[in-house]
This record gives structure tokens, C-alpha cells and sequence, in this order.
């Protein structure tokens, strides 16, 4: 566990003092994420709509990769075309020409992970790993851009994002999959209370030894998940907290006045006003 890596030291202040990794989790400027880029018209995870996230002022795209029948690494959701484009078919079924004939809302191509690095080269991805077949395509992306210094791997399946880890060259930044969330959540309190037994405290440090965020929702169904506890005791562990999908300024208020490092938003345009209004976007 670590909060000085690149990926985190994206932001520094706007008067280019200290960068992020000199504060570490709990200080420095929140983490804004545009949550597959920005788009009022729905047209996610396009070149499109990362082009108007980054003019907006973001520095850090989350993202999603499939990888189709042939090996292209794609940004895309959902495993079919079908909910989005003008095309059908499961993505790792398709060849990589098969998925280029579908649009996007009708209008936008399904972007490559080598176009997007082509044209962002400054900025961060938060890399969701959707499924088995891309974890090879993933390693192999990062490793051909070099970009470990500006991906932070993520997955629901904590063995897939350890999968990619694994084979990488070189660390990169990652953020817990569900299980690890799920020991934190419940083991994390009785750790602050000094009651955890040995056995329980070697389960959450294994569970955690490759993790540098902890990428949640506000609640899980009825369980509260982000509360002021919850990102205090991670703070303590030296984990980022960046919660997702939030598109409420008010609730972007509440969630920065508890300390979260990082939201992710469809709504980029009122993140940066919330950001703006309170002093924190670099």
C-alpha cells in the first residue's frame, strides 16, 4: 500500500507547489475522474467524450477494456454492443473490424486503448478489467505504451486485477476489487478498535497488500459503505478512497467535507463546479 505513485501525483496545487504525492491520502486536492469520459447525449467511453472531459480540465478518464476475438483492447462496458451502439454480439466474440462497423449512440466509433493513449498523452486512466480475456491484452497495452506511471489497474474480481499485476513489468496503482472492499468494510473497525486477533489481522493485510484505493459506492443496497469512519480508518492504512458514481453536487459537498480523495462523475461539468466553489480544482 503506497500513496506516492505517479498515478496520484497527477494534481499539484495551482500554485505548483507540493504535487499530490507529497500529501499523501487525506490531504492535497480531491482526485476529480470523469467516469467514461463526458457526454450529456450518452455517447460513453468515446474519443468524443474523453476529448471533452480533458477540455474541461480533467486530468484522470476512468475507463473500462474488453478485448475482442482477434486481441484489440477496447474501451467499452458492457460485454455486448447491444445496450449502446448500433451493433450486437458479445465483444470477445466479434473481431476487432466486426466491432469497428458499430456507433456509438450511432454517431462514435468504439475507441482502442492505443487510440486513447495516442491522444491524451498527459493524462491518467482508471483501468476496470471486465473480464478473463483481457487480462493478457491489458499487460500487453501498458507494457507496449509504457504507461504504468499513468494507469491504475481496477476490477470487481480482485484475482483478475491481481492477474495483471502480476505480469506487469512494473507497479502501477490499484484499487481494491470487491472482496478486499468487503474485508475492509468489516474487518476495518474492529482494527481501529484494537480488537482484531492476529489470524483476522493477517487476512485484511494480505487482502490489502497490493491495493492503494478503495474505489466505493456511498452505500451498498441498505449498508452505508463511505462514512466518516470508513475513510478515516483508510486514511490510516495510507488508502485513497474515491467513490463512484456520484452526480450530485450536494452529495459531492458531503462526501468532500468527510476527506474522500477522488469522485467519479458522469456529471464532470458540476464536479468542477463543486471542485471551483470550494478552492480544490488544480
Amino acid at each position: 500500500m503506497t500513496g506516492t505513485l505517479p498515478y496520484f501525483a497527477a494534481l499539484g496545487s495551482e500554485s505548483g507547489t507540493a504535487p499530490r504525492s507529497a500529501s499523501g491520502p487525506g490531504l492535497g486536492r480531491p482526485v476529480a475522474m470523469a467516469h467514461r469520459g463526458f457526454s450529456l447525449a450518452g455517447l460513453e467511453n468515446t474519443l468524443a467524450a474523453f476529448r471533452a472531459a480533458v477540455e474541461l480540465g480533467y486530468s484522470h478518464l476512468e475507463t473500462d477494456v474488453h478485448t475482442t476475438s482477434d486481441g484489440e483492447l477496447l474501451l467499452f462496458h458492457d460485454g455486448t454492443l447491444n445496450r449502446v451502439t448500433d451493433g450486437h454480439g458479445r465483444i470477445h466474440d466479434l473481431t476487432a473490424d466486426e466491432v469497428r462497423r458499430a456507433r456509438i449512440g450511432g454517431t462514435e466509433p468504439v475507441p482502442t486503448f492505443d487510440e486513447l493513449v495516442a491522444a491524451f498523452p498527459d493524462a491518467r486512466f482508471n483501468l476496470d478489467v471486465k473480464d478473463w480475456h483481457s487480462v493478457p491484452s491489458t499487460v500487453a497495452a501498458i507494457e507496449r505504451h509504457q504507461v504504468h506511471d499513468r494507469v491504475l489497474i481496477a476490477s470487481f474480481s480482485d484475482r483478475r486485477r491481481r492477474a495483471v499485476l502480476k505480469q506487469l513489468s512494473r507497479r502501477t496503482a490499484s484499487s481494491a476489487g470487491t472482496m478486499a472492499d468487503t474485508l475492509f468494510l468489516v474487518l476495518g473497525p474492529l482494527l481501529s478498535a484494537r480488537v482484531l486477533g492476529s489470524p483476522a489481522r493477517a487476512v485484511l493485510r494480505r487482502a490489502l497488500r497490493d491495493v492503494d484505493a478503495l474505489q466505493v459506492p456511498v452505500r451498498y443496497r441498505a449498508i452505508p459503505v463511505v462514512t466518516a469512519g470508513f475513510v478515516r480508518r483508510a486514511h490510516e492504512l495510507g488508502l485513497y478512497v474515491h467513490v463512484w458514481t456520484i452526480n450530485d453536487p450536494a452529495e459531492m459537498h458531503r462526501l468532500l467535507d468527510l476527506g474522500v480523495d477522488g469522485i467519479v462523475s458522469d456529471r464532470a461539468d458540476l464536479l468542477k463546479d463543486v471542485l471551483q466553489a470550494r478552492g480544490q480544482w488544480a
